[in-house]
C-alpha cells in the first residue's frame, strides 16, 4: 500500500464525515473537510506521479474517491434544499450512464477503456469549484447572488456536454 493510496483511502473516509456535516448543519465543517479532501488529491497524485507511486490500485481508486466526494455532495446539497435537485440528479445520471456503458461492454465482450475527456475534466472542475462555492457561501453566511445561478448553468451544461461526449466515445468503440 502505498503512501498515494493511503492517502486516497483517507479522502474516501472523509465522505460520509462530510455528508453528516452538511445534514447536520455542520457547513462550515464541510467546506474545510471538503478543501482538504481536494488538497489531499493534489498530493496523493503529485506524490504518485513525481516519485514513482502510481499503482493499479490507486488508477482506480482515485477516481472512485473523486466521484464518492462528488456524487454524495451533490445529493446532499440537494436533499438540504441548499442546491436544485435537478443538478444533483444530473451529477449522479451522468456517471451511472459511464458505469452503465462500461458494465455493458464488459458484458458484451467489448471492454471499453474510459479516458478522461477534455470537457470531463473541465466538468469536474466546475463541479468542483462550484459545490465549494455554495459550501462557503452557506458556511460563512455569504450570498453568491447572480454567481449561483452561472454555476448552476455551468455544471448543467457541462455536465450534459460531458455525458454526451461520453456516450458518443461508447458507440463509436461498441460500432468498430
Amino acid at each position: 500500500m502505498s503512501l498515494p493510496n493511503l492517502i486516497t483511502l483517507g479522502r474516501i473516509l472523509l465522505v460520509p464525515i462530510v455528508v453528516w456535516a452538511i445534514a447536520s448543519g455542520e457547513v462550515q465543517l464541510a467546506f474545510w473537510l471538503f478543501l482538504l479532501a481536494g488538497v489531499s488529491d493534489a498530493i496523493d497524485g503529485f506524490l504518485a506521479k513525481n516519485f514513482g507511486m502510481q499503482t493499479e490500485l490507486g488508477a482506480y481508486l482515485d477516481p472512485l474517491a473523486d466521484k464518492a466526494l462528488l456524487v454524495s455532495i451533490y445529493v446532499t446539497l440537494a436533499i438540504s434544499g441548499l442546491l436544485p435537485r435537478w443538478v444533483a440528479i444530473a451529477v449522479v445520471a451522468r456517471d451511472v450512464m459511464i458505469i452503465g456503458a462500461i458494465m455493458l461492454s464488459a458484458l458484451m465482450a467489448r471492454p471499453v477503456t474510459i479516458r478522461p475527456l477534455v470537457v470531463s475534466k473541465v466538468n469536474t472542475t466546475v463541479q468542483i469549484a462550484f459545490a465549494a462555492m455554495v459550501l462557503a457561501a452557506e458556511g460563512f453566511g455569504v450570498s453568491l447572488g447572480s454567481a449561483f445561478h452561472l454555476g448552476l448553468v455551468a455544471v448543467g451544461l457541462l455536465t450534459a456536454l460531458s455525458a454526451a461526449a461520453y456516450l458518443a466515445e461508447w458507440m463509436r468503440h461498441v460500432a468498430s
